[in-house]
């Protein structure tokens, strides 16, 4: 299907932002699980992250054993060859990845402190509950989770704004994740077009789903990249994502379960830099001059000049009607009308062609 018109969609706010198509993206920062073990390293990324000029960070609320089972075979183990987590069973991975909870109070107390908005990703009722404590301003459901309806429920119970990952996600399956969130009360809704690889190639990210599924829920749509770089995501605002994510870290060098596809500090304020100017870039479909700077280069355009000394009568030929620059003569399409007629009066060449140079 292709999508020829927007959705008309409303604006919502997460801790006092504005997010939605008349303002500049609302850029995310993903911590999880870069903080490689360390409380001191997770507060430094902040306020690296805060320097890159993000709009948020955002954390994951869950624990090994909320999220999976301590098993180490079967499916509960990553075979898969082109895995970054390839020889980690899911229970010792998300051990390794996840962000203690008594960890989320002075994270978000430091994003408060450098003027970033902190919210996280539950992954399970317990961990609503407990961010519900810590008053959130948002709640964000990971492309894994899309398909919890009852973890979606609780969530958007809460009356806070929700942004969901579509990662794997079928239009059926995204449907009834729209349909529980709106069910349970959520006002403010936000899709996020997403590649559930890791790293996710540009060739797989289909960014026309972003003004497709815009159209088809009425509802913002933003993207969580996964690619290495910033070009995706760039382009991601062109297709109109008010809201893109991308895993942060201080560097890829020092490793850690995301590190292969995060950015870094240069790199992401770069991506604040591109976003916020093609935002700017974007407009509306306006034609003719727009700006008093355009306005002032017309003078500059062709129009048709006396290009050789004239006398009284004379006729008006190619060899002495030329369009050229500048703008200040007659337009080029009355050339044609010109030819043939004479001169009202003597003409120096290098005067613009004007209707009273022509004779009655």
């Amino acid at each position: 299907m292709t999508v020829t018109k927007a959705a008309i969609v409303q604006d919502l706010k997460i801790a006092g932002r504005a997010i939605g198509p008349g303002h500049p993206p609302f850029i995310i920062a993903e911590l999880s699980g870069n903080h490689n073990g360390s409380l001191d390293r997770a507060l430094t990324i902040v306020e690296a992250a805060a320097k890159t000029g993000v709009d948020a960070l955002k954390i994951q609320t869950y624990t090994a054993e909320t999220i999976t089972l301590d098993i180490d075979e079967g499916a509960f183990f990553i075979e898969n060859p082109e895995s970054p987590w390839k020889g980690e069973s899911l229970y010792k991975l998300y051990e390794k990845a996840h962000t203690p909870w008594e960890w989320h109070e002075p994270i978000m107390k430091r994003c408060r402190e450098l003027g970033l908005i902190c919210f996280s990703s539950p992954f399970d009722h317990s961990a609503v509950d407990f961010l519900e404590d810590l008053n959130v301003p948002a709640y964000k459901i990971a492309s894994f989770e899309i398909v919890d309806l009852p973890l979606i429920r609780k969530a958007a119970a809460t009356g806070k704004p929700l942004i969901m990952s579509t990662g794997m996600a079928s239009l059926e399956e995204i449907g009834e994740a729209v349909s529980a969130a709106r069910q349970a009360g959520c006002e403010e809704l936000v899709l996020l077009k997403c590649t559930s690889s890791y790293p996710a190639k540009p060739s797989e990210m289909n960014l026309r789903g972003i003004p497709y599924l815009r159209e088809k829920y009425g509802v913002q749509v933003g993207l969580s990249d996964h690619t290495m770089g910033i070009g995706v995501a760039v382009a991601s605002v062109a297709l109109g994502a008010t809201i893109i994510e991308k895993h942060f870290t201080l560097s890829r060098a020092d490793g850690g379960v995301d590190s292969a596809f995060s950015l870094e500090p240069q790199e992401m304020a770069h991506l604040v830099e591109e976003t916020r100017t093609v935002h700017q870039a974007l407009g509306e479909p306006v034609f003719g001059p727009s700006s008093e700077s355009e306005r002032n280069s017309l003078q500059f355009r062709r129009s048709l000049y006396v290009s050789a000394d004239m006398q009284p009568g004379e006729v008006f030929t190619p060899d002495n009607l030329r369009s050229i620059r500048p703008g200040e003569g007659l337009m080029p399409k009355h050339y044609d009308d010109i030819l043939g007629k004479k001169a009202s009066r003597g003409i120096r060449r290098g005067t613009p062609m004007a209707w009273d140079l022509l004779e009655s």
